[in-house]
Parts: C-alpha cells; structure tokens; sequence
C-alpha cells in the first residue's frame, strides 16, 4: 500500500495562494520536488477562476496532479464535461475532478426547495451526465429532474474518458450513497482512528451495492500547525503540531487503516514545504512500519519498531 501526500493551499485574507502566480510557480516546484503527488484546487472565486488555476498549475509542472474543486449547477454539463475534457488532455492525464456538495444558487433553487437531499441528486445526475458525454460516441438526449440535453456529445474526449478520477466526500446516508457510486476516491471527514474506522465501513458499503467496494480509495484531510514546530496534536487529525517524527507517527494509525492518501494543509510557506516534505513525507514513506502494512490485512499496524528507531533516530539527531 503506498501513501501519497496532497498538498491543499491554504486560504487566508491576505490573498489567495494563487495570486501571485510567480511566486505559485516557485511553491509547485517545492512541493512537486518534496514528494507530494497532488495539489487541491479550491479558490475561493469559484469555478472558472479554478479552471484556470488547474490549467497554469499544469503547465507549469511536470508530474503533480491537479485535484479540480467543482460544483454541479455552476455551468451547464455539456459545457462542463467539453472544457473538463480539454483540461484532460491538456494535462496528459494528470486531472482528478473533486465534487463538493453546495446549497442550490441557480434557477433551481427557486423551483424546489435545496434540501440536503436535492442538493445530492442533482450531483448525482450531473455526474451521470459528464461520464456519458465523455464516454459517448454519439450525441444524446437525456431528460432528468434538474438537466435536459438535446444532442450532447464531447467530440474530442481527454486521456481518461469516462474514467476521469472523480472525488466526493459526506457523512449523510444521502451523500455516501451517492459517492458509492461514483468516488473513486473518498475524503473523510476528521475524526478519531475509531470514528475513520466506522465511516471507511459505512462508504465500502455503499460501495458495495454498486459492486465498487473494492475500487475505492480513501483520504484524510490533515491541518499542521507550524508555529514553532512543537506542541501535540488533539487525536482527531483535525490539527497536528510537532516535530516531523512526530507528524509521522500521528499519521500511521490512520494508514493502518487503508487510507493511502493524507491531504496536507498548513503549510503554504516555502520553508514548511520543504521541511514537511524533506522530514515527514520521507520519513512515513521509508518507515519500517508503514512498508509492514503493505503485507498485513487492514487495521494491524506494528508501530513499535518505527517508534524505537525512526524516532528515536531523529530526537536523538534533532535535541
């Protein structure tokens, strides 16, 4: 089981992480170097502005993959699926397409009422939507409950088709329904190992109705506190400070569980990336324990060897 790290920009009033994009291009080129696989996309002026972001992040990369935040009712599907396609193939590959659930803003949240459950089934559909566009060889029609298209076809389909990455997350039955459907990859929701146990359970189930449980991946999203580089986390993977052992060691009994994928957040200044990535990416990459959970069954962990030797190792070297 390999561990991937994704790095999510933070988002402050003092700018974007994006804004200056000569400065970005320096911070992707760190973060690609200190092993992260992904990068989130997620600016707070929406959609378009996030298309572009994804965009210039590709081009000015060579193997980060881009982690796209969109949202269904923003732009019409058809139009969606024919820019999401050409984004594809522009990155060669290197695009997953993360769906967040958000009220209803448009004409529809005048027609019906945006209940959580509405808001669902129109993410629902629009991803039934995108996958045929991107999948079809011939144009459609399709009549829904929030979309109607006449003729829709994607003439020219990125590398990935219909089998674009597709990211959801939720706790609701409503939403893990959904995403046992479509997530490839799941993000959960902060919480003790016990609690990430029992909602791994919950979304392989739904999953399963769909004959998908064996196809997800799981991710967690992680906040470092940075200030000083010492303190203790609080257990719940919601803030975790520290040195970089100590990160590491936080974060190997979330691994234990199957999840592969730790997103990042926190650490947007060029020092924090590289230290982060230079000291605990390396360390959870190369530990003892983490390359034993490759051979073990989900939810067995032997932690004590890494604890005696990377850790110690690194006090020992770091007083």
């Amino acid at each position: 089981m390999s561990i991937e790290f994704t790095h999510v920009p933070g988002k402050s009033a003092d700018g974007s992480f994006f804004y200056d994009f000569a400065e970005t291009a320096t911070k992707l080129s760190l973060i690609e170097d200190a092993g992260f696989r992904k990068l989130i996309v997620d600016d707070a002026a929406g959609l378009l502005t996030n298309m572009d972001i994804a965009a210039q992040t590709l081009d000015r990369t060579g193997s980060l993959e881009v982690v796209l935040t969109h949202w269904a009712g923003v732009i019409e599907p058809t139009v969606a699926a024919r820019q999401l396609a050409a984004l594809d193939q522009r990155s060669g590959g290197r695009l997953s397409l993360r769906m967040l659930s958000e009220p209803l803003e448009d004409e529809d949240a005048e027609a019906r009422p945006a209940g959580h459950g509405v808001v669902w089934q129109r993410i629902d559909e629009y991803l039934v939507l995108l996958k045929r566009l991107w999948s079809n060889e011939e144009p459609f029609d399709h009549e829904g409950a929030f979309y109607s298209v006449r003729g829709g076809y994607v003439p020219r389909k990125g590398p990935h088709g219909a089998d674009l990455m597709i990211r959801l997350g939720g706790q609701s039955g409503t939403a893990l329904a959904v995403a046992g459907k479509h997530a490839d990859v799941f993000e959960l929701a902060a919480g003790s190992p016990a609690e990430i146990r029992q909602l791994i359970q919950r979304v392989r189930s739904a999953a399963a109705e769909h004959g998908r449980a064996g196809k997800l991946r799981f991710a967690l999203p992680v906040r470092i506190r940075s200030e000083g580089w010492s303190g203790a986390d609080d257990h719940r993977a919601v803030e975790i400070a520290g040195p970089p052992a100590r990160l590491a060691l936080s974060l190997l009994p979330y691994a234990a569980l199957g999840i592969e994928e730790f997103m990042i957040g926190g650490i947007d200044r060029a020092s924090e990336i590289a230290r982060i990535g230079r000291e605990t990416v390396t360390l959870i990459a190369n530990s003892p324990a983490r390359r034993e959970a490759d051979t073990r069954p989900p939810g067995t962990f032997a932690l004590r060897f890494f604890t005696e030797t990377a850790a110690a190792r690194y006090s020992r070297r770091h007083p």
